[in-house]
């Protein structure tokens, strides 16, 4: 039945496009500058319909690519027309990918330690594949940085004879240096900071020496800070200053009376449910 073929089908490239991004870990999907998808099928090819297609970033069709290291590489286009495909190469085991032929694919990302490939997209995909791709040029920078990737490539669905062949192209800018992306930052704040300290040492020198302790002085700020509302024990506080100490003695006290009420009327409430429920025992023994 084709329907639950198509099911399947679209299932299985969902699933191909999810395990690309799971292998390509913490990758992050670069959108392509400059790129190019094409690829035919024979007629009976599952995937290509027996069609020819065709996707660059000239004609407005979106690319993006991701790799894990350069050991995996993922091309996605979201066509100007609605079209999408997702296409991954993966190199045998950890290794990266470079400009040679690989043999002997299988399907991503079910391949073990072989090469890997997938094409899939439009609702199709293959459950078991083989084929072939030749990487012509990969240029990798740091954290799976892709700046050239061309690859040509030939799969197989299910292990038929019609096949689906086709090529890519990638060419983004070049990624930055690794001084560039980490500037010397981390050392101006340290300069910046050494400097305001080495500033400020020198004036706290200067009046702790010329300005001995005046003992007028430290009674006017114990005043301040009781003016501020704290609460000065001294032996020259002034009858004005009477007042807010009796307000400040009496909010001190004002939060555990209301707890001493609050706890006896808790008791009292018990007190009494104790002896309401002795006298209802009462009555009902007589």
């Amino acid at each position: 039945m084709r329907w639950p073929r198509l099911v399947l089908a679209a299932a299985l490239s969902l699933a191909a496009a999810a395990g690309g991004v799971l292998v390509a870990g913490t990758a992050h999907a670069q959108k392509v500058t400059t790129g190019s998808l094409k690829f035919s099928g024979d007629s009976g090819d599952y995937i290509s319909q027996g069609k020819s297609w065709s996707y660059s970033t000239g004609k407005g069709d979106e690319l993006t690519v991701s790799s894990s290291s350069g050991s995996t590489v993922s091309i996605s286009v979201n066509a100007y027309n609605g079209d999408w495909w997702t296409l991954t190469f993966d190199a045998p085991g950890t290794q990266v990918l470079v400009p040679r032929t690989y043999t002997g694919a299988h399907r991503h990302p079910f391949n073990g330690t072989g090469p890997g490939l997938s094409l899939s997209g439009e609702g199709r995909g293959c459950n078991e594949l083989t084929g072939s791709f030749t990487v012509i040029k990969a240029v990798f920078g740091a954290n799976g940085y892709v700046q050239t990737f061309d690859a040509t490539f030939e799969q197989h669905c299910e292990g038929g004879s019609p096949a689906a062949r086709g090529e890519v192209h990638i060419s983004n800018p070049a990624p930055p240096r690794e001084a560039e992306t980490k500037p010397a930052a981390t050392s101006r704040p340290r300069t910046a900071t050494t400097r305001p300290q080495a500033g400020s040492t020198r004036p706290k020198a200067t009046p702790t020496t010329s300005r001995p302790a005046s003992p007028t002085s430290q009674p006017s700020a114990s005043a301040s800070a009781t003016a501020a509302g704290g609460i000065n024990t001294a032996a020259n506080d002034t009858d004005a200053g009477t007042p807010a100490l009796r307000a400040s003695v009496k909010n001190s006290l004002r939060g555990p009376l209301l707890l001493i009420g609050v706890v006896v009327a808790w008791v009292a409430l018990v007190a009494i449910g104790l002896i309401v429920t002795g006298l209802v025992m009462h009555a009902r023994g007589h």
